[in-house]
């Protein structure tokens, strides 16, 4: 559009970045092949190791929450005089004469997969049992797949 006291070759001027003999410079396919090859070499070495750290922290988390649910199942033994009849006792009052609780958390029930703790009464090694079957949620199992209970 022309304003008044303008021409035909002032309105017709190039833009600011297209500065005539001047060639602006991206990247070549070449230098974006590169960057993806070093970024993918440095997954490759590092995400491995950062994957193999979370498993035994689960594995950690698992044995320390059992720790803390057997602790947790003495505690309302000595408050009650009788053992709960199931981990939820733990959070939920069962109507027991004594009870303090809660003694744990709710999400403390799970263990570090998303999985129900295992708990037996009467224990087979124990007054109670209480197991996580480790990462693959089957009994048995070696490395990240062990069993982790409370009489170990």
């Amino acid at each position: 559009m022309l304003k008044k006291g303008m021409n035909l070759k002032q309105t017709m001027r190039p833009a600011r970045h297209a500065i005539p003999g001047k060639r602006t410079r991206g990247f070549t396919l070449v230098e974006l092949l590169l960057v993806l090859v070093i970024l993918a070499l440095i997954g490759g070495l590092v995400l491995p190791g950062i994957i193999g750290k979370a498993e035994s922290a689960k594995i950690k988390a698992a044995s320390s929450q059992v720790s803390r649910l057997s602790m947790a199942v003495e505690s309302y033994y000595l408050d009650t005089g009788t053992t709960p009849e199931n981990l939820e006792h733990l959070v939920d009052d069962p109507g027991e004469d004594g009870w303090n609780g809660p003694y744990v958390k709710e999400s403390s029930l799970k263990d570090p997969w998303g999985r129900e703790y295992e708990y037996r009464l009467p224990g087979e090694h124990g007054e109670f049992d209480i197991i996580s079957y480790g990462a693959d949620g089957q009994p048995g199992g070696e490395d990240n797949n062990a069993d982790i209970n409370s009489w170990e």
